[in-house]
Order: C-alpha cells, then structure tokens, then sequence
C-alpha cells in the first residue's frame, strides 16, 4: 500500500487500449447524483473495506449509500492518471482475483456474490535484492526452497521444510473459515458452524487448547520456535515477508495470515494477479455490484460528523449541509483514530475511547516516487515486482530499509504511452512521520526534505533500472503528509501497529449502539484479504442469521 500523490484530474492523453467498462463505471460513481436523504446502511469511506461492506449489504436487500470526501473511489487503493499514465497508489500484490475457481479470498468472494469479474495478468513471482544477493521468489515451493539453498545451506532448507509441516494444520484451519462466514455477534457459532467439522480436522486441536490458541491468535515467531527455525538468513527472509504483509516483523505478525499466505502461495500452479487497468479495475467491478443492487457511490462527499439521537448513531452530517440518516447502521471504514478522534462526538466516545486510542500504536508511514519513464532498451524480463533490502543489521523495519518496486507496465501496456512504463516505488511503515509532522507542505524545508528523504527509493530502483533518474519523463514524489492528506490517515500511518498476542483487534462492533467499524484498523488487519474480510463482517453483523447462512449456501453454488 502507499498514499495518494495527488489528486485525480482528467487525462492528458487516454493510454492505449483503454478499457470501456473502465471509463464508463468512473462515469457512473462521480456522477453528481443526489445524495439520498436516509438509507438503511450509510457507509463513511469507499476504501476496500467500505466497498465490500457496501456490495455485501447490498446483496442482502439493504438500501446502501456510501460517502466518500475525495474525488476517486478507493481509499488507499485507488488509482489516478497523470500525463497520460495510470498509477496505483497502494496495493499491488493480488492472488486469486480473476481464477474462474472458487477462492477463499475474501475480495474475490465478494466480487462473485454481486456477479463482476476482474480481468487479470497471471505471473510467477517477484525478485527481492537482499544483501546476500539477488532472490528470485517464485510461486512454488520447490524454486522457494533452491532460492533458500543457495544462501542459507541445507541447514536453511531443513528447517523451513520442518516450518511447513507445523505451518500445515493452521493453515488448513484457515482456509476452513472464510470471512465471509464471519460476524460480530453470538450468532456466529451457527455460520461459523457450517465449517466446524473441516476446522476439526485440520490438525490445529492436535497439540491441546493453549497450542491451537498460540498459533491462532499468537505471533508467526511461535511457529517459527516451534518448528527449531534459527538459521540466521532464514529468520530475516521470513521478517521480510512478514513485514512487506503486515508492516511488522514474524514477533509481531499474525501467525494464521502467514500460514495461509505460504500455502496459498505454494500450491501446485499457483499465480499471482494484476488487474488490466491497474487496482481502478477492482474499485470499478466493487462500484458497479453495489450499484447493480441499489446502492449508491458518491464522491466528493466529506462527513463531517456522525450524528446521534438518544446515545444511538443515526446517520451523518455532511461538509456545506445535510444530514443521511442511517435506518439500520452507520459504518465507518475511516481509521480508528479518525473514527473517534473526529467524527464521533466527544460526548458520544465509548469510556475506553481515549485510552483505545493511546493504546493501539500507529506504524510509520511512507516515502514513495510514482515514475513514467521512457522504456527503450529495457529488458523485456524486467518483471513487475521488485524487492529491495539495503541490511539485516537492526532489522526490517528500520527507516528506510526496505523499498518496493513495482512496474505493472510490464503486465499491462495500456497504463503508459507506447513505449514507457509506470513505476512505482515505496517505502511503506519505515518512513517517521515525526520527521514531518512540523513542516509545512510547500515550504523550502518541505521541498529539501522530500529531496533528502527520496534518495533512498531512487537508489533502490537503480538496483533493477540502474539508468532510471535519465529515464523519467514524470516524476512526483509522496510523503507522509501527501498521504495524510490525500488518505485522511492520521500521521499517515500504515496503519495499526498492533503486535500479535499483546492486545485484540477492534472488530466491527464499536461499543457504540448504530456504529458499525471495518477496515485496516479492524480486524483482520491489514492487507486487501483482511480489510476485504473486514467489510464482510460489518456487512453479515448488520443481516440476519438466516440471511447470512444463505448466502453462504448461495456462495457455495457460485
């Protein structure tokens, strides 16, 4: 993920190949249509999470609108256009979004609920430049394991094959619950229900309670312990794939996303997807199913406030006038902070507000540089992705250490004028927001400072196109404040820094009677599986159990 450069403004030169259902949907959800009065879901954010909350709600018969304050759907995901280039701003990691097979991934099962399809570029894995030299990271586990070999001995592979076989019962468990069996109320013993006997006999419950609650709530590291994993090099890839999914290192991830992200990533012919027409193809399909069912998208849209009648939420007051009244929930898909630091009223905090706040920890933020550069000459096995850790020494997370790179032009010509490229480069959780919070956005120091802090990601991406600073025709540089602003994400943050087993997650309940939570600052956290994951809790909590078993009997014969 990375934060929004600017904002998005018509193209100077429509790339190649444009899709038509791309252009028409965009059309569709910033159309200047009236904001409804009352509906029965009134959802705050169009990030991922707000999407498949508001797609889900939808499909299960509630009237939906969803508010968002700027002029491009998405949230931390969207895309914009520039010069005749498309760029993401965030995410750009996706699996098992365009397979024709069933997925346990929550987006896809929510894109399969309102019948929209994303058309997709399947390739093989990435390549991370280590300071041992250069991984290649397929996706398979064979390749994994020689990659392993070459720089960490037989001692490396031992351990991680003794790693995937104490790995094996959670991810199983896993993939037994879907999120979308999910919701946030005693009723979930009967959806959940439905996979009981698969979690059964998945193996987690073979080592007693306290080791099945370790490995389902506690940090990958157990795993790791358990399995006698202490082979140096091993131990810092597996903080490096740790921290590229969660922004923390394996003490502090989630074990189950790591398991299930490794075998889902090692199955026989598994791919890796990018959307034709960058991650705007995945907003616009969301858009068009939460239209397809009544609800609504407008953009442009800020709340300023959630309004409240007799202690209960009641719906939102708009920036300029207005008040959408919510028959059923409010949901916000706003951050945590931004939730009950802005827009719910002091004299409406639950009493464990402020120390909630204070308690869950923000993670750093970003420095990123969104490229068009002219192509000529270029290997035509570059690949997309690229990975790039400068030491192992203080670790992962250290400021700018690791940068991500990644180039969709080679997937997808059509988001670049014939014969350049897009590229974008980040560091994502390892940028201090304290280092700007004082600055003031187009001053000198600003400047100077974006100069400085940039350096970092060009070095980085002189790794893999060692002649890029000649090559760029377009350059714009993101900051913590580009992303603060842009994103309304307070400091700019990552998002939750919250370390596995120390604390819970909030969930979507939010202890305040009409509110509704759901995004990266939810559970499941971050990532696009989770916050996908997230909306369709917030969506199952708001329908009834009957509602909600059927359609899990109607994503079943999808």
């Amino acid at each position: 993920m990375a934060g929004r450069v600017m904002g998005g403004r018509p193209l100077a030169q429509v790339p190649r190949g444009r899709r038509a259902a791309c252009s028409t949907c965009r059309a569709a959800a910033t159309a200047r249509r009236v904001v409804p009065e009352a509906s029965d879901v009134v959802i705050i954010g169009s990030g991922i999470g707000g999407l498949c909350c508001a797609a889900i709600a939808a499909r299960y018969g509630f009237s939906v609108t969803v508010l968002e304050s700027h002029t491009i759907a998405g949230g931390c995901a969207h895309s914009f256009q520039r010069g005749g280039y498309e760029f993401d701003s965030g995410p750009s990691f996706f699996a098992g979004i365009g397979s024709e097979s069933k997925s346990n991934n929550a987006l896809k099962q929510c894109l399969d609920l309102v019948g929209e399809k994303v058309e997709c570029k399947e390739y093989g894995g990435w390549t991370a430049y280590l300071p041992e030299g250069v991984f290649t990271c397929e996706n398979n586990e064979a390749s994994y394991l020689g990659e392993i070999q070459k720089y960490g001995g037989e001692e490396a592979v031992r351990e991680w094959r003794a790693l995937s076989k104490v790995m094996e019962p959670l991810a199983n468990a896993a993939e037994a619950i879907s999120f979308a069996s999910l919701r946030n109320d005693p009723f979930a013993a009967l959806t959940v229900g439905r996979s009981g006997q698969a979690f059964a006999t998945s193996g987690i419950l073979n080592g007693g309670p306290f080791d099945a609650m370790s490995q389902l709530n506690g940090p990958f590291s157990y795993l790791l312990d358990k399995a006698g994993v202490r082979n140096e090099f091993l131990r810092n890839l597996i903080d490096l794939e740790c921290f590229v999914l969660s922004g923390m290192v394996a003490r502090s991830t989630l074990s189950p996303e790591m398991a299930y992200m490794y075998q889902e990533r090692h199955k026989e012919d598994s791919k890796l997807d990018y959307p034709v027409g960058g991650t705007r193809s995945i907003i616009d399909a969301l858009v068009r199913g939460i239209e397809k069912y009544g609800g609504t998208v407008h953009l442009g849209q800020h709340v300023d406030q959630i309004v409240f009648e007799g202690g209960r939420a009641a719906g939102v007051a708009l920036r300029g006038g207005g008040v959408v009244r919510a028959n059923k929930k409010v949901v916000s898909n706003a951050s945590i902070w931004d939730t009950y630091g802005s827009l719910v009223p002091r004299a409406e905090l639950p009493p464990r507000a402020a120390d909630l706040l204070r308690e869950i920890p923000k993670l750093d933020s970003f420095m990123h540089l969104h490229l068009g550069i002219d192509g000529e000459g270029l290997a035509g096995d570059l690949g997309i992705h690229h990975l790039v850790v400068n030491s192992w020494e203080g670790g992962v997370d250290t400021d700018a250490n690791v940068v991500n790179i990644s180039i969709p032009t080679t997937l997808d010509e059509t988001l670049a004028p014939e014969g350049k490229h897009v590229v974008h480069a980040y560091t994502a959780a390892n940028e201090p927001y304290e280092l700007w919070e004082k600055v003031e956005r187009g001053s000198r120091e600003y400047l100077e400072l974006k100069e400085e802090r940039s350096q970092c990601v060009w070095r980085a991406l002189e790794r893999v196109i060692p002649d890029v600073r000649d090559r760029a025709e377009l350059t714009m540089v993101g900051t913590p404040l580009t992303h603060a602003r842009f994103v309304r994400r307070r400091a700019g943050t990552y998002g939750p820094g919250i370390e596995a087993g120390s604390q819970s997650w909030p969930t979507a309940n939010s202890a305040i009677d009409g509110l509704l939570l759901c995004g990266d600052s939810t559970f499941p956290g971050i990532g696009v599986p989770a916050v996908a994951g997230s909306g369709f809790i917030a969506a199952n909590t708001i329908a009834t159990p009957w509602q909600h078993l059927r359609l899990l009997e109607e994503l079943d014969e999808i």
